[in-house]
Order: structure tokens, then sequence, then C-alpha cells
């Protein structure tokens, strides 16, 4: 008998005293699923729902982006060089925007303007790989992370977005904003990383 086997045997034979489990309940499969049929479906309006659905919010123009960070009194802010001419012109001279993320003064930051690499309609997933020139910190350190995608970089589902990121070792997936309840269960955004997650899509 190998180690595998005596591991096993052992194991069946502890479980094997113990009452029946109990049957699990009835539920829709199709409603737990998330590989639903999306074809024909506008991704943008999917993926918006669907970031809304985890508390992130999906927009779609900068006039609306500058007009919620007045509305929250989120006037400083990190922008990535990249993004800069085509974000300032609607952010304007009430807002303070830096193109260099100081690590030093990292509460001074209200809100962080970053690339993302892409978005997964099914999910309302946001898609973060390390050949983006945006430092890290800006999108994980400000309480309001704007992630800017282009409407085209909107993936059907995970296994489209996988099989299109090729091989960059180190890709993070972002679902809304930072949550936790392991403590006690009961849910706290903006914990870990930002409370608020932005994605703004753009033609």
């Amino acid at each position: 008998m190998t180690d595998r086997e005596t591991i096993l045997s052992r194991v069946r034979g502890a479980l094997a005293p113990l009452k029946p489990r109990a049957a699990l309940p009835e539920w829709d499969h199709e409603l737990a699923s998330l590989r639903r049929d999306l074809s024909g479906q506008d991704l943008m309006a999917v993926f918006a729902e669907r970031l809304r659905l985890v508390n992130g919010l999906a927009l779609t123009d900068l006039a609306a982006l500058a007009a919620y960070l007045r509305e929250n009194k989120c006037l400083h802010g990190y922008c990535d060089p990249d993004l800069l001419a085509e974000c300032s012109p609607a952010l304007g001279s009430d807002f303070t925007v830096e193109t260099t993320f100081d690590r030093s003064r990292v509460d001074d930051y209200q809100f962080g303007i970053t690339r993302a690499t892409g978005g997964i309609a099914e999910s309302g997933t946001l898609i973060f790989k390390d050949h983006i020139r945006s430092p890290r910190l800006a999108a994980l350190a400000p309480w309001v992370h704007i992630a800017v995608i282009r409407k085209s970089e909107i993936f059907t589902d995970i296994p489209q977005a996988i099989a299109a990121l090729g091989q960059d070792p180190n890709i993070i997936w972002v679902t809304g904003p930072s949550k936790t309840a392991d403590v006690e269960g009961i849910l706290i955004e903006g914990v870990h990383g930002p409370g608020v997650q932005i994605a703004l899509v753009l033609p």
C-alpha cells in the first residue's frame, strides 16, 4: 500500500462512524453561475451593472468623473502622466493634480487615476498588469481610485481575459472596492485599499 493509499484509508476510517451529512438544499444552478451567454449583449452595460453589484461605479465620460469628484470634495489627486492630457481638460482649476506619486505624502491624495489593462463583463472585474506605468500605490492609497480602460478592452468573461493576457507573471484582478469581513462577519470597505472604485470607460 502506497503512502497516499494509507492516508486515504485512515481518512475513510475516521469518517465512517460519523452520521451521514445532510443533503444539500435545492438551489438554482443557473442563478449561481456567472457563465451565461453574453453574445449579442452590450458588454459595457453588463460590465457597468456587474461592477455596480459589488459597489463599484462605471462612468463613460470625463465630465461625469469631474462632477463626481467635486461632489465628494476630492480635489487633490494623482494622475498617470500618460493620461493627463486626456483627463486635464475636464479637471478644472479647482483641482490639484500631480503626476508623481510622493510616498512621503500618501495621505494628501484623495483620488488616483491610473491605467488598467481591461475589464471583464461577467464579473465587473478590472485587470492590471505590471507593465502599466502608474505606481501601484497610486491605485491603493487614495480613497477614490479611478481605473481608465477603453471600451474595446472589455472582455466577455474570465477565460477570454486569461487567453488574451499573455505570460505576464503578475496580473492583478480588482472587483469593486477593497473589502474585508474576516473578523466579525461585518463587511467593511476601504480597509486594504480604496473605498471607492470607479471604472472610467472611454471610447
